[in-house]
């Protein structure tokens, strides 16, 4: 932990000495709510629409904002000194830690902004929104994480992350969908406990191949 902090620690002071990341994704967000606002003003979605349109603007909202935790390093030309300084599994934990934490912001201000703006519908059990949101987020972040560092030298970054990262987290969607929609109509937690463990069984999974793996990635 003594060299995971430091990276966790240089992520987070880098994004505010430019908040250039935080500010795209909070205008990427915003415009996206709004669009769906003014395309849905005069209808009555449904719970599994609006479900749906909430997932379609964190999974964007995810693209744009968790893309650059290993990309930025290249573009800066700062990858190699990060090797000097520190092990593959610290800069792996460090930068995983902060995607983490951005993908809670994303997801829970994206949740915010929808249910403000868009979403009407009764929600019926708020906690279990919520823990789907952080379970979900800890996830997508676990996956962008390792998917940025595999493609951060290619030429065409921008447009392989999209690409690489939907058929991975498509899982993720689905179940953030259903658990969405059990939320508004109040399911019992005893109803929906195989999603959660099967959301919890994902983070085990990628999370573990990633840490094994990414010293081959990181180094190649």
């Amino acid at each position: 932990m003594n060299k995971v902090i430091p990276i966790f620690k240089k992520e987070i002071l880098t994004e505010f000495r430019s908040r250039h990341s935080v500010n795209t994704i909070l205008l990427f967000i915003l415009t996206s709510v709004a669009m769906v606002a003014i395309a849905q003003s005069n209808n009555i979605i449904s719970n599994e629409t609006s479900a749906g349109l909430l997932w379609i603007i964190i999974f964007f909202g995810s693209m744009v904002g968790l893309s650059k935790v290993f990309i930025a390093e290249e573009e800066k030309g700062t990858s190699l000194l990060l090797q000097l300084i520190s092990n593959s599994h610290s800069v792996y934990l460090g930068k995983l830690l902060y995607n983490i934490l951005l993908s809670l912001f994303i997801n829970l201000f994206s949740v915010g902004l929808f249910f403000l703006f868009v979403a009407h519908n009764s929600l019926k059990s708020g906690d279990l929104l919520i823990l789907t949101i952080i379970l979900s987020s800890i996830a997508i972040a676990t996956t962008t994480t390792v998917i940025s560092s595999i493609i951060a030298k290619a030429n065409s970054k921008n447009a392989l992350f999209p690409i690489l990262s939907f058929p991975i987290l498509l899982p993720i969607i689905k179940l953030g969908i259903d658990l969405t929609v059990a939320s508004y109509y109040g399911t019992s937690l005893s109803e929906i406990a195989n999603d959660l463990q099967m959301i919890i069984a994902y983070i085990g999974i990628i999370g573990a191949v990633s840490y094994l793996l990414f010293e081959i990635i990181w180094n190649d």
